[in-house]
Parts: C-alpha cells; structure tokens; sequence
C-alpha cells in the first residue's frame, strides 16, 4: 500500500487518528509534570487541501469536511472534539471553502499545538521533501524537534524519553509488503525499553488476516493493556474503507470518551453498506 498522506489528508482515518491523538494529548495535559511526544513517521506536518494531491482525490470531503459541516454537533461530542478541530483551525489559515481551512494539519502540528510550554516533541521524517516542508511548518517552535531520522531507528534511540511520561505515535507509510512484521517487531522493542508510555500505532486494514496476525504478535509478547479502535466507512470504493489504531497503555478514561465519539462518527462518515466501528481489548490487565 502506498500511502503519500498529501493525497489523504484529512480523510476518514485522519478524523479518527487526530480525535484520538487530541484526545490522548489532553489527558497527559491533566498532570503538571512534562511530556514527550515521539512521532516516528512524521510526515510534511501540514497539508493544503486545495493542492493538486488533495485535490485529486478529494478524500477530505468525505472525512473533515463531513465534521465540519455539522450546524448542530451534540454537546458531548462538541467536548471531546473541541482540541482536535480547534488545532484544525489554528493551523488551517489561508482562508476557507465553505468553512473548511484551506490546509489539514498532521499530527506533529495537532501535537504542537495541543502541547504546554513545558512539553516536547520529537518528530522524525527521513524523505527530504516532507523533511523540509516539516521544518517550515515547525518553525521556530522551541518545543519542537525535527530530526531526519528513520522512524524505526527514533524507537531505539529517544526512547525512554527524560521525562518518562508521554506518547509514541507510529503511522508508518505501508509502502512495503514486510511493513506490519516490522511494525510488530519495532513495538515489541519500544515496550521493552519504555513499558509506562503511552503507544499509538495507526494501521490501515486491508487484508483483515495480516491485521489479526499483527495483533496477536502484540498478546502473544505479553504486552498489557492493548486497546484496539477500528473504523469502518463501508462501500465498495476503491482505496481504503477502513482505518485502525492500537493504543497500548490509553489513559485510564479515554475508552469512556471514544464509545459515543465512534457511535456518532459511524453515520457520519458512511459512504455505504457496511460501515461500523470497533472498541475492544486484546489485553487487559
């Protein structure tokens, strides 16, 4: 699968991994003590939906611009989506279409925005051109690190973090066959070294029985507390229908917020038979 996020930028799996990444972000944000943010794959950071990849496949539409069409969002979900579309519009600028921002950004700069003072972020990306476009979108955030590195290599070398709390985001690009073995691989290793932090891992599915092996790697390496999110947008389109994110470690309260937050964006973001969406545990201690 190849997956250059400027065609997919703010897409149904987008919506769901930075409601997720905001979400988890907040309640790291409720203790006074500092945070790290790994973001391994991390991406040019900011994306112009009116750009010729956006544009070519419209994608957005049919993820953020379905969220913020909505004139009458129940009270609950307003809450617990207010730090993710507020990112949104604090890095959208450049004007709008019908109330959507012009730019989406990535999960660096939802990260940076959502962080405090005394937090850090550590985004990786090794391809020049997303390298240098996520150093533009940084800037001269002083929180902020981007660093050209191999994401799988980031694991093994910034892990544990100083401040031994925090976030591990890995949204690997699956351009290869061998990507999920790696991915289980590279997890495996990171919980070894960091067994406290909080794990966010972003996988596309598309052939359910890989995605089933990847998470039975996880059980079978006695890795505690692996909550499993899918959605499903249903249909026979081409491309990806349905998105999936493991967290390892999710705050205490986080599966209490999500259970209403999928039941609304299911409906929402449908686009034929079929569309549904997953909470369970693989391992719970």
């Amino acid at each position: 699968m190849n997956y250059r996020h400027a065609f997919h930028a703010g897409n149904f799996a987008d919506v769901l991994k930075h409601a997720v990444l905001a979400r988890v972000l907040m309640h790291l944000a409720e203790k006074p003590a500092a945070f790290r943010v790994l973001d391994t794959h991390a991406g040019a950071g900011l994306y112009d939906l009116a750009g010729p990849e956006a544009s070519r496949t419209g994608e957005w539409r049919d993820g953020i611009g379905r969220v913020l069409a909505v004139k009458d969002m129940p009270q609950t979900i307003a809450a617990l989506l207010a730090p993710y579309l507020d990112a949104l519009a604090a890095c959208g600028g450049g004007g709008s279409q019908n109330g959507i921002p012009s730019r989406y950004p990535g999960s660096p700069l939802i990260a940076a925005r959502l962080m405090r003072p005394q937090d850090r972020l550590v985004a990786c990306e090794l391809e020049p051109g997303a390298a240098g476009a996520l150093a533009r979108a940084l800037g001269r955030d002083a929180r902020a690190k981007r660093i050209a590195i191999d994401g799988w290599l980031a694991l093994k070398a910034y892990l544990p973090p100083k401040e031994r709390r925090g976030l591990v985001l890995i949204d690997p690009p699956f351009e290869k066959p061998d990507e999920f073995a790696r991915l289980s691989k590279a997890v495996a290793g990171a919980v070894r070294k960091w067994p406290s932090g909080v794990y966010m891992i972003w996988h596309p599915v598309k052939n359910r029985r890989e995605s089933e092996a990847f998470l039975q790697t996880l059980a079978d390496a006695c890795i505690p507390k692996v909550m499993r999110l899918e959605i499903s947008v249903g249909g026979e389109a081409d491309g990806l229908t349905t998105s999936g994110l493991v967290l390892i470690n999710p705050p205490w309260r986080l599966a209490d917020e999500l259970t209403p937050l999928l039941d609304w964006l299911v409906p929402l973001l449908a686009r034929g038979p079929g569309a549904a969406a997953r909470l369970d545990w693989i391992a719970k201690d």
